[in-house]
Order: C-alpha cells, then sequence, then structure tokens
C-alpha cells in the first residue's frame, strides 16, 4: 500500500507540474516547490545525527566480531572494495562520453546569473578537502550539516569508544539508545513521503522546459546510462561472482530502498533502508552497521565517478577545449582517491569542480560550464544517488562474502516487503 501510494504521488506531481508549468500557474508552481523543499528539508533534519550514531556504533559493534585485527581487516578491504568499484564506474563514464561525445557541437551560452550564483560557491580543492576533513568546532560540523567532518568526528568518537571498552559502555549505550531514537524518527518522516514524490516530482516538471532539457539531453542521456550499466551490470556480475547473490534477489531486496534514493536524492535519508537491505541479503548485523554508514558518505560512484567524468567531456566540449591523455588519466584519479568529497548534499559540485579544475580548465570556463548544466542537475541526480545507495549496499555484501560473513539465504525467502521503507 505505501509503495502505490508513493507512486501515486509521483504521478499526480508529474500531471501537476505539467499543468503548472503549461498554464503558468506561478501559485501552484510554488506550492509544489514548498512541499518538496519541507519533504528535503526534514530529510536532511537527520541526516548528520544518522551518520555520526550509526558510524559510532557500528565501530563499537565491530567487536563482537573479533578483535582489533579483524576489523583492521574489514576496514580495509570494505575501502578497497570501494576504490575498486570507483574506478570500473568512472572507467564506464569516460567510455561512453568517448563513445557518445556529449556536448559537442553544442553552442549555449550561460546565464550571468547563473554564473554569479556558481561563482560564489566554494569550489572543491585538495587544500580545502584536506583542511576541512577535521572540523576546528565539532558543534558547527553538526549545525552547518557538514556530513564529512560529521564523518570524521565519528570515526574518532568510535575508534576511542572501541579502545576503551568497557569503560566507554554508557556512552555506548546512550548512543545505541539515540540511534534507535533517530530512526524511529526517520519512520515517522516516511510517512509523508508520497506527499514529498509529489511536491519533489511536481516542481521538476513545473521548472524545467522540454527546450533547456532537450538541449542537455545528450548530458543527461549518457548520466543516465552510465549509472544504468554500473547499477544494472557491474554490481549484478559483482554480487553473482563473489557473493553467488543473483540479480533477482538482489533486486528484490533493495529495489523499493532505490526507489526511495530515486525520489529522495538523498543517500543519508536512505541510510536506514540501505542498512537493512545489506542485512536481508545476508550481510551480518554489526559488520553491515559500519560498513553502510560509512558508504552513506564516502561510496558515491554516481556523484563521484560517473557524472564528473561525463560532464567534464561535455564541459570541455562545449568551451571548445580538447582533452589529452593525460587529462582522461588524472579524471581516473580523481575519482579513485577523491570519493570522500562527495560526502554532503553539495558533494556533485565539490567532485565536479575538483575533476575540472585538476585537468586544468580555466575558472571561467569551469563557471560557465556548471552554470549551464546546473539547472538540470536534479533530474541527473536522482539516477545518480540511486547508483550510489545500490553501491553502499553491493560493497559490504561482496566484503561479507570474502570474510564468511554473509548468511546463507534462499531466494524465495526473500520478498520486496523485507527491506521496504515503511512507515512507523
Amino acid at each position: 500500500m505505501f509503495a502505490l501510494l508513493t507512486l501515486a504521488g509521483l504521478v499526480l506531481g508529474a500531471l501537476l507540474g505539467i499543468v503548472a508549468r503549461v498554464s503558468g500557474a506561478d501559485w501552484l508552481a510554488s506550492t509544489l516547490d514548498t512541499i518538496g523543499t519541507l519533504f528535503t528539508n526534514l530529510l536532511q533534519f537527520t541526516v548528520a545525527p544518522l551518520v555520526f550514531l550509526a558510524i559510532v556504533v557500528g565501530i563499537v559493534s565491530l567487536r563482537d566480531l573479533g578483535g582489533g585485527r579483524t576489523a583492521a581487516r574489514l576496514g580495509g578491504r570494505t575501502v578497497a572494495w570501494f576504490a575498486g568499484t570507483s574506478l570500473i564506474a568512472v572507467l564506464i563514464g569516460l567510455a561512453i562520453g568517448l563513445v557518445f561525445r556529449p556536448g559537442e557541437g553544442l553552442t549555449l551560452a550561460a546565464d550571468p546569473a547563473e554564473v554569479a550564483k556558481v561563482d560564489a560557491k566554494t569550489p572543491g580543492s585538495w587544500g580545502a578537502f584536506l583542511t576541512d576533513l577535521v572540523p576546528a568546532n565539532p558543534i558547527a560540523a553538526f549545525a552547518e550539516n557538514n556530513v564529512l567532518q560529521v564523518v570524521i568526528a565519528a570515526l574518532l568518537v568510535g575508534a576511542a569508544a572501541y579502545a576503551l571498552g568497557e569503560k566507554a559502555e554508557p556512552f555506548v549505550a546512550f548512543s545505541r539508545s539515540a540511534f534507535e531514537i533517530v530512526l524511529t524518527v526517520i519512520r515517522g518522516i516516511i510517512v509523508l513521503a508520497p506527499i514529498g514524490v509529489l511536491g519533489l516530482i511536481g516542481n521538476a516538471f513545473a521548472t524545467y522546459g522540454s527546450g533547456v532539457v532537450g538541449s542537455l539531453f545528450g548530458l543527461i542521456g549518457t548520466v543516465y546510462l552510465g549509472c544504468a550499466l554500473v547499477l544494472f551490470v557491474v554490481y549484478p556480475l559483482l554480487l553473482r561472482v563473489v557473493a553467488g547473490i543473483g540479480p533477482r534477489r538482489f533486486f528484490g531486496v533493495t529495489w523499493p530502498t532505490l526507489q526511495f534514493a530515486f525520489v529522495s536524492r538523498s543517500s543519508g535519508a536512505s541510510l536506514p533502508f540501505s542498512r537493512q537491505a545489506a542485512i536481508d541479503l545476508g550481510v551480518e548485523r554489526n559488520y553491515a552497521g559500519f560498513a553502510v554508514p560509512l558508504g552513506s558518505t564516502t561510496k558515491m560512484d554516481g556523484c563521484a565517478a560517473v557524472y564528473p567524468a561525463l560532464a567534464t567531456i561535455f564541459i570541455a566540449h562545449l568551451a571548445g577545449v580538447p582533452l589529452a591523455a593525460w587529462q582522461y588519466v588524472v579524471i581516473v584519479a580523481v575519482a579513485v582517491f577523491g570519493a570522500l568529497a562527495t560526502a554532503g548534499t553539495t558533494g556533485w559540485f565539490t567532485m565536479l569542480t575538483l575533476t575540472l579544475a585538476a585537468v586544468g580548465m580555466p575558472p571561467a570556463v569551469i563557471a560557465a560550464g556548471i552554470a549551464v548544466i546546473i539547472g538540470i542537475d536534479p533530474i541527473m541526480d536522482m539516477m545518480r544517488t540511486a547508483t550510489n545507495v545500490a553501491g553502499q549496499i553491493t560493497v559490504p555484501t561482496l566484503v561479507a562474502a570474502q570474510e564468511g560473513l554473509l548468511e546463507e539465504r534462499a531466494e524465495e525467502s526473500t520478498s520486496e516487503t523485507e527491506s521496504e521503507p515503511q512507515p512507523a
């Protein structure tokens, strides 16, 4: 029933958005925007505490899987798979860009107002990335929803609690209780998902005219194709070979979560469902509690690999700047080693500017290029986020299979309802 209500909200939102666009009913477009913004704000409200508590609880839970060496091995193998699948994803993005050449022959002028907005944003850079890793004020990290700094704080606190053992039990008990409270709040917010979907999709249809979408369809189409290959080919193939899990079982468990990620455009908001999906696939609960929250902020194959590769090629073609072989190598390196820079709601912007700067694009070209594509970013972000979340479920499953932490489950025992986001 909940899935049907969400689907109804999507269809009704699309129809209302089209009506608002065609009729010029600004009040309707504004209402849809307000509904979508309120729902998004509710989701973002829970992201920082959810990520912090999930990582802290997850690290402490690793004690039940063995000693410090076991925890270090699990963490190392998880990060290695993060990097390996990011490499595959960025190579797919580059291959699609070289074959379809998005932006080639296209002439578009950036809106000066959009260029000014892009210039006002803080571009991604390795220096800023390193200096921003550790928050000078941990309270400010939460207040500003700086997810990357929250992750670093959670890793430090979780490691300290792990090392202290019984002395930290009161804090650990509090963290576990607070984590359950946040999950309960999220379940309450999810009840509003059909209404939120109506607003988000309706606003998208009301905002983007066919002319803009049509002129940039080359980029949209290649991003969707690249993400689809990673989501529907690479992940299922790895799961079949490494973990013995077939596509039917994988998508049977994860599909409701991927749908929610697609609409909400938030890996953080999808975290409770991603974690449960991994558990339903057989991943040991304690390891899933560590790896999935870590992946929700650092494992972004859609935003950090496929998209920067294709957007960089698109902007280069648009500006008439040819890319040399070494610049393609740089794109790959940034995707593999710079994934942490995507943590947070503006991660796509940081990763894209970081990639463009790394290949030597002039600041004026970067600002103008992003100004051209920023208007359609929400359309691409839906598919990017679904791909991100699928990867955040896939990697822990692969590691669990290699470490003997994957419970054997029959294909027939898995149903959609096991992992479907349900209202409280």
